[in-house]
C-alpha cells in the first residue's frame, strides 16, 4: 500500500518540471540572447539639428508704465491719457443754428442751458418756433435720437421742388388711412416726404375742390416745406410759398 501512494505522489512532481509550450531545447538560451541584445545606435545628421537664431526669438512686448514722479516726457503722458480717456464728441448743434424738429418743423436754437430734473443735471437746447410762438427744450444727449436735424442741403431742396413738378400718386384706399399716411409723412421731418404730400393734395383750377381735412393737411405740409426752403435759401416765407406754388402749376 505504501509503495502505491508514493508512486502517485511522485507523478505530478515530474510533470511540474516539464518544459512549457513554446520552449524547446534551446528555449532558455533564446530568451537570454534577446535580453542581452544591445539597442542600435543611430547617427544624427546635420539636417536633424535645427539651428535657432536670436532674431527668430521674439521677446514679449512690455507696455510702458507711467509712474508719478519719474522723468517721463509730456508727450508720452498725453498719449497714455488719450488712450485711457477718449475725447468727447463735439455737439452737433450750436446756438443760433436753424434746425428741423420732426413734430414742429423749423426752429432756431436760442441758447443751451443746464437744468436739474429729478435730481439729475441735464444740458438742454432751447429752441424757438416763431410760427407757432412756442419754445421747446430738448436734451442735448437725445437731440439726434428724437430726429432733430440740420436744414436740408440745396441739393435736397432742388429734389423736393422736382417732386412737386411730378404727377400725383393717390392710392385707392379709404381717406382715413391716406390721411394717417400723409400726417406721418409731415411729422417725419423729411423734406422729400413733405413734398409728396403737397403734390398729392394739390388741386388745380380744373380739378375738384379739396375737402376740409384735405385742405388742412395740404396747408400744414405747404407751410412746413415753405419755412424750410425759406431758411435754406434765406428768403421770406411768403416768397418761398410762391416758389412752391409755381412749381405745382408747372406740374398741372
Amino acid at each position: 500500500m505504501s509503495t502505491k501512494k508514493s508512486a502517485k505522489s511522485a507523478a505530478p512532481a515530474k510533470a511540474a518540471k516539464a518544459p512549457s509550450k513554446g520552449q524547446g531545447k534551446g528555449g532558455v538560451k533564446a530568451n537570454a540572447k534577446t535580453a542581452s541584445k544591445k539597442p542600435e545606435l543611430r547617427t544624427v545628421s546635420k539636417t536633424d539639428i535645427k539651428v535657432v537664431h536670436k532674431a527668430d526669438v521674439k521677446a514679449p512686448r512690455v507696455e510702458p508704465k507711467v509712474v508719478a514722479g519719474t522723468n517721463v516726457k509730456p508727450a508720452a503722458v498725453a498719449a497714455v491719457k488719450a488712450v485711457a480717456k477718449p475725447e468727447k464728441k463735439k455737439p452737433e448743434f450750436r446756438t443760433n443754428d436753424w434746425v428741423v424738429y420732426p413734430a414742429h418743423g423749423v426752429g432756431r436754437i436760442v441758447s443751451v442751458v443746464e437744468q436739474e430734473v429729478a435730481g439729475i443735471k441735464l444740458e438742454l437746447f432751447v429752441i424757438n418756433f416763431d410760427k407757432d410762438k412756442m419754445t421747446l427744450r430738448v436734451p442735448v444727449a437725445k437731440a439726434s435720437s428724437v430726429g432733430m436735424r440740420r436744414l436740408s442741403s440745396p441739393d435736397v431742396v432742388a429734389t423736393a421742388l422736382q417732386t412737386l413738378r411730378g404727377r400725383a400718386r393717390i392710392k385707392r384706399t379709404m381717406w382715413s388711412r391716406r390721411a394717417q399716411e400723409y400726417e406721418a409723412k409731415i411729422n417725419s421731418g423729411d423734406l422729400i416726404s413733405i413734398a409728396e404730400v403737397v403734390r398729392d393734395l394739390h388741386r388745380a383750377s380744373g380739378q375738384p375742390e379739396q375737402s376740409y381735412s384735405e385742405r388742412q393737411l395740404y396747408e400744414a405740409a405747404l407751410g412746413r416745406m415753405a419755412r424750410e426752403v425759406a431758411a435754406v435759401e434765406r428768403i421770406d416765407v411768403d416768397a418761398a410759398v410762391k416758389r412752391l406754388q409755381t412749381a405745382l402749376q408747372r406740374a398741372a
